[in-house]
């Protein structure tokens, strides 16, 4: 697929990185309530997975349109790119407390 539209960057890169955004701020402030999810579930991650798969599909999928979007690609990588660090900086945190 040669082209990004805006559809699909509403569709997949605005969601998953909301997901990366808002669900290590959930864990922490679920964390300080007193209301640790069950050691199973932390060690798993599968919210976190799946937003680090949802991510990296997106990147492949940037890195494969072309490269006339007025800088709009290069940006959306490097936000990208950001989420992908900050979901794995969260997996790493969550695993340590």
């Amino acid at each position: 697929m040669d082209r990004f539209s805006r559809r699909s960057v509403l569709t997949k890169i605005l969601p998953a990185s909301l997901i990366a955004i808002v669900l290590p701020a959930y864990a922490n402030s679920e964390t300080q309530r007193g209301k640790t999810p069950p050691r199973e579930v932390v060690d798993d991650q599968p919210h976190m997975q799946s937003a680090l798969d949802s991510l990296r599909n997106a990147k492949r999928e940037l890195d494969q349109a072309t490269s006339d979007k007025g800088g709009h690609r290069v940006r959306a990588l490097r936000l990208v790119n950001q989420a992908i660090g900050e979901v794995e900086r969260g997996v790493r945190y969550d695993r340590r407390h």
